[in-house]
């Protein structure tokens, strides 16, 4: 993403309800919606996550998951907080 880097906390917050709005062919999309663009889907846990992702494909955006969500991110210590740019 080329806008600067922000807490995954505050993505999970605001990707809820948006997934059609990562679709490139829609009149609503985020202005970074691309299919040239990879997205990664994070929910709690993975199983959402891997189902947004599923979606995203079936629409031909290269899409991904984070395997095991938010929680395997933190349980692994990899930072939640704020990152500067």
């Amino acid at each position: 993403m080329t806008a600067p880097h922000r807490a995954i906390d505050q993505l999970l917050g605001e990707a809820r309800g948006r997934l059609v709005r990562l679709d490139p062919a829609c009149e609503a999309r985020l202005p970074e919606a691309s299919y040239d663009r990879r997205v990664v889907v994070v929910c709690n846990e993975g199983y959402s996550s891997s189902l947004a992702a599923a979606t995203l494909r079936d629409l031909a955006v290269d899409a991904t998951d984070l395997d095991g969500g938010f929680r395997a991110w933190a349980a692994a210590g990899l930072p939640t907080g704020e990152i500067d740019a």
